[in-house]
């Protein structure tokens, strides 16, 4: 949600920025702010989830401010929720727009249900979300760094609702013989973490270090699956309602272009005789972390070795067995399919899924961070390449 939310005595909150989101804001109390979580509704004015606030507060600096974020409960593949915002996704604030850190002072109501978010700014402003937040604006500028590299090629998979471009990265030259890996991230604007690791996975790729892996293997990746929805501050359904990881069985170019594009430069890939070695959408979900695989048992050994390989890394552990995805999300609704069962169903493709938690990690012993989110970026590569080993 684009522009100036509302102004206020002392602070002023503001969602004129990319990738801002927030409801109506009261004040009930000197210092003391209500907030409600706008959320996403699909095209069926159904499954509405509210996992995404981004805002910045101005005129910030020494008040001690309470948030309390409302209006959270919803629905997921038609089931109702509480909401994905609660104690176990402690929010992150940055005095300047670039360096986050997990709020301290966060409390719980399970009962309302309420977030509420104590701190006193040292800077006049303060910009705050549910996780850090990574833009259209970032990936362009992550690709301005290496445009003169030959190494990367830079194309357009198509056009979003809003007329933005989808890129399409390739790194490595195609030949024969080759490895192909594929990796998708932003299917789900929400999921800013996803993006982090990209950008973590694509400067590894296009570093000194991997100049033997780029020999061997080409990778094609889909950094931004979802533009309009980041811009706006979305949290997983396009401009015309859709879920962009739920609708591969049902494509239509004109409500849901994005995953007409994607799918067709991955099918157009493979029809052309081209190999995928291994495809993976990167997902951030709450508290859970698991690898999903194809639907078919062929896939199985390839599962257990990439599960084998990312529990190796410093910066992911399965809480429950890698599996095989059933052949829809939602038993008899069309147009409920994931691109891990689309793919299978239409190519037999070995597409993977990765759910990676925002909450406290049992290995970091607190919630990940952008640079942590990057250093897994690398580490996913290096799992890819070590399940696809010949």
């Amino acid at each position: 949600m684009l522009g100036l939310l509302m102004f206020i005595a002392v602070a002023t909150f503001r969602t004129d920025f990319e990738g801002a989101s927030l409801g109506k804001v009261e004040e009930i109390a000197p210092g003391h702010y209500e907030a409600r979580v706008l959320g996403d509704v699909d095209q069926d004015k159904r499954n509405r989830q509210a996992s995404w606030y981004s805002f910045r507060i101005d005129g910030a600096k020494g008040l001690a401010l309470t948030v309390d974020l409302i209006d959270l409960p919803g629905e997921y593949n038609y089931r109702p929720n509480r909401g994905a915002i609660t104690g176990d996704t402690i929010p992150v604030y940055s005095e300047d727009g670039k360096t986050w850190r997990p709020v301290a002072g966060v409390e719980y109501d399970a009962t309302a249900p309420r977030l509420r978010l104590r701190l006193t700014p040292s800077s006049s402003s303060v910009w705050i979300a549910h996780q850090a937040p990574y833009t259209n604006a970032d990936l362009a500028r992550l690709l301005l760094r290496f445009r003169s590299r030959a190494e990367l090629r830079v194309d357009s998979a198509g056009r979003t609702p809003g007329g933005r471009e989808i890129p399409l990265l390739t790194i490595g030259k195609p030949a024969e013989g080759k490895r192909v890996l594929w990796l998708m991230f932003r299917q789900h604007a929400w999921e800013s973490g996803s993006s982090w690791a990209a950008e973590g996975a694509i400067e590894f790729l296009l570093s000194k270090q991997a100049e033997g892996i780029r020999r061997g293997t080409v990778f094609r990746i889909l950094p931004m699956c979802d533009p309009d929805g980041v811009a706006a501050g979305r949290v997983r359904f396009n401009a015309n309602g859709y879920d962009l990881n739920r609708n591969w069985d049902a494509v239509d170019p004109t409500t849901m272009p994005e995953i007409a594009a994607e799918r067709k430069v991955i099918l157009d890939w493979i029809d052309g005789g081209q190999r995928v070695d291994m495809l993976v959408s990167l997902h951030n979900t709450e508290t859970s972390e698991y690898v999903d695989g194809p639907p078919g048992v062929e896939f199985g050994p390839l599962l257990e070795r990439f599960e084998a390989a990312l529990n190796r890394s410093a910066m992911f552990q399965s809480t429950r067995k890698a599996s095989a995805v059933a052949v829809t999300t939602t038993e008899g609704k069309p147009g409920r399919m994931s691109v891990v069962q689309g793919l299978y169903r239409d190519r037999k493709a070995p597409a993977f899924l990765i759910e990676q938690r925002i909450s406290t990690h049992p290995k970091l012993k607190r919630a990940p961070m952008p640079d942590d989110r990057k250093q897994f970026g690398a580490a996913l590569v290096k799992a890819m390449l070590e399940a696809t080993a010949r």
